[in-house]
Order: structure tokens, then sequence, then C-alpha cells
């Protein structure tokens, strides 16, 4: 397995972001979920830091439980509290935009984000937004100290 090209500094083109809802950011970053769908598709390809939402409901909990069982998931799954929140968790590569994909997390009549060399980094809490969107400067200057 290769070692994760590190987030790019300031000074270079800016460091995107994408909030996703947990528990889908734990499966990502953890490199169990290959694909974020989406109903937009989006040109961009590089590094991408995974925001998690601050907003989980019990539902998006169990159906996403539900799902990575679905799929053939069979480790160890975090209880709902001890999931973070409210920021970024980690560090993935977005290599594709696919309408279909053979990944059984692609969902119909999606757009598939495929997503490679994830891992979990600690928090930073930051408040999310809709799509794909640039860094706060303030969260690059805390990724380029760690």
């Amino acid at each position: 397995m290769s070692t994760p090209a590190p987030v790019q500094s300031s000074k270079e083109k800016p460091v995107k972001v994408l909030s996703v809802r947990q528990p889908w950011a734990w499966l990502i970053v953890n490199g169990h979920k290959d694909i974020e769908n989406r109903t937009w598709p989006t040109k961009y390809r590089g590094r991408l830091l995974i925001h998690a939402s601050k907003g989980m409901t019990r539902a998006d909990y169990e159906a996403g439980m539900a799902t990575a069982l679905a799929v053939g998931f069979r480790s160890y799954f975090p209880r709902d509290q001890d999931l973070e929140r409210g920021g970024i968790v980690g560090i993935a590569t977005l290599t594709d935009c696919l309408r279909d994909s053979s990944s059984p997390w692609h969902m119909p009549d999606c757009w598939g984000f495929k997503l490679t060399e994830a891992r979990p980094i600690p928090l930073m809490p930051m408040t999310g937004r809709l799509n794909i969107f640039d860094a706060p400067q303030e969260i690059i200057a805390a990724l380029a100290r760690s």
C-alpha cells in the first residue's frame, strides 16, 4: 500500500474539501467505502479533505450500517456516539467521477466519486458547505504543521 501524498501547501492550488454525513465519512476515511454518491458530477481530480457533517440522525446511522452489511462489510463498526462530526476527519484522492461502477457502494442514477488512498486524520473542527469547496486557510495552515 502506497503512502498518500501530502496535502498541498497554501502556495499551491487550493486544498479541496467534500462534506459527507456520518457514518459514510468514517467508512471512506478508513478505506472501506471507495465511492461517494452524488446527484452532480465533478471535473475535479486530486487530494480531497473529507469533512464529517455535524448532523447525523439515528436513521442515517442505521442506513449506513445496513448498507455496509449489505455490501459485505464485516469489520468493526463504531457506535454512533463515537463518530466524529463537525470537522475534517480524513484525506482521500478523488480519481474519477463515474456514472456506472462495479463497486458495491455505487448507487444507480448517481455520480460515483471514485476515492482512493483514504486515511483518517485527527479531527479538525470546521463548518462544512455544499459541493466541493476550498479549505479555509486556517485548516491548510494546521495541516502544514501536522
